[in-house]
């Protein structure tokens, strides 16, 4: 069993800092399942999209990223089986292969499968749960090394914990989950004004596949996305929904003099906006992401999302706060997953971005009371405050999945600082 020495991991945004004893590539079940269950403390990395320390640990880090694994699709075609550390870029395009996709997916997919589905990582569309709805069964290494399948006839409540597990359980070695035949999807993006929006969004909402908008605080235009379905048709040239380039500038600008954040987004959404693509659903879907943003995200009860957004926005305009990117605004169906903040039924997402050069801290936590005040949970791999209370208050199931995690890991070793606070 070869580990290698770590010298540090940082995840994508740069401000989660693990300083691991060891990190293990491992290259079989059996080397994995043999480092589990000598290590004292455990995470899994996967692509370090989570703005929270969730992989941080002064233990045994582990990347999934040279486990072999093949995808498996069902008899009758509406499952598939993979291995639980691929991206879903690497997943989506095997399954398009196949003929196949996922139902939805969010917009960018260097996620690994197991991280996007332990999170609650989610697409937009009312009648579309995340990803972790469409999980049918796992393979997992728990902490004394043993391998357990989870499923709704098996294990079936380490299946319900594991459906959105933030790691606590095990390492998901394999993850079996629902798929649909292959579609393309035709995108569309216009600016419109956000009165304009707030009043239709929702006959928008029912009436597109996928809507949602960016909102600059400081403008009064939003940009606007749908995604419908289409004709089969070839992938488009352009691979991204709109380009960077003058966004990293304007951010840059915004970082070394705040005080022109507002005049700089004013000036952009006067700019003529517009575009279409269409093509593969699992090409539409993600677009390059590559200016660094810290993030926050919570989800609310849909009927009051835009009145949450609204007030959120009207106190950064009242400060002059320089919040340099866009508010996200989408819609998540609801689902029954013990710990999703989705589970109170159909809910608006609302995601608060901040240039990772600039200071957000403060930022964040007044905005998150105003999204909380509106009945808001937390993505929870977006930043946000919860306390061990909170997580009562807000999830009536929270000691049910403390005691399942008791019952698999007595001796907390999938534990870190941050998750022993909410979940030991």
């Amino acid at each position: 069993m070869v580990y290698i020495a770590a010298a540090g991991w940082t995840n994508w945004s740069g401000s989660v800092v693990a300083t691991p004893a060891t990190l293990l590539r491992p290259t079989s079940e059996g080397e994995l399942a043999r480092a589990i269950a000598a290590a004292d403390k455990v995470r899994v990395a996967g692509a370090g999209h989570s703005f929270m320390p969730l992989c941080d640990t002064a233990g045994l880090l582990i990347s999934l990223d040279d486990m072999p694994g093949e995808l498996t699709i069902s008899a009758d075609r509406t499952r598939a089986t993979a291995s639980a550390g691929w991206s879903l870029k690497r997943l989506t395009a095997a399954l398009w292969d196949e003929g196949l996709s996922l139902p939805n997916q969010g917009d960018v997919n260097p996620q690994s499968l197991a991280g996007s589905i332990a999170t609650g990582t989610h697409g937009t569309g009312r009648t579309l749960g995340s990803l972790s709805t469409l999980v049918r069964s796992f393979r997992l290494i728990l902490a004394d090394g043993s391998i357990v399948a989870a499923s709704p006839a098996e294990n079936p409540e380490l299946f319900e914990a594991q459906r959105l597990s933030l790691g606590l359980f095990g390492v998901a070695v394999e993850i079996e989950f629902d798929v649909i035949p292959a579609f393309h999807l035709e995108e569309r993006i216009e600016k419109r004004r956000f009165d304009e929006i707030a009043e239709c969004f929702d006959d928008l909402a029912a009436g597109h596949r996928h809507v949602e908008f960016w909102w600059f605080p400081h403008a009064d235009s939003v940009i606007l996305k749908t995604l419908d379905l289409v004709d089969p048709c070839d992938p488009p040239r352009q691979r991204s929904d709109m380009s960077e380039k003058g966004f990293r500038r304007m951010c840059d600008i915004g970082a070394a003099v705040p005080m022109l954040v507002p005049y700089l987004q004013r000036s952009a959404m006067k700019a003529p906006m517009r575009g279409r693509r269409k093509g593969p659903a699992h090409v539409i879907f993600p677009s390059d992401r590559t200016v660094r943003f810290e993030e926050m995200e919570y989800e609310l009860p849909e009927a009051n999302g835009m009145a949450a957004l609204k007030e959120v926005v009207g106190w950064i305009r009242k400060k002059r706060l320089p919040v340099s990117f866009p508010f996200e605004y989408r819609t998540v169906a609801g689902d029954d997953i013990w710990l999703s903040p989705m589970n109170a039924g159909p809910c608006a997402s609302i995601s608060m971005h901040q240039y990772a050069k600039m200071p957000w801290r403060g930022m964040f936590a007044e905005a998150e009371a105003v999204l909380r005040a509106h009945g808001g949970r937390p993505h929870w791999a977006k930043r946000h405050t919860l306390t061990r209370d909170d997580v009562d208050a807000l999830y009536p199931l929270a000691e049910r999945f403390r005691a399942v995690r008791r019952a698999h890991d007595p001796g907390g070793k999938f534990l870190n600082a941050h998750l022993a606070e909410l979940f030991a």
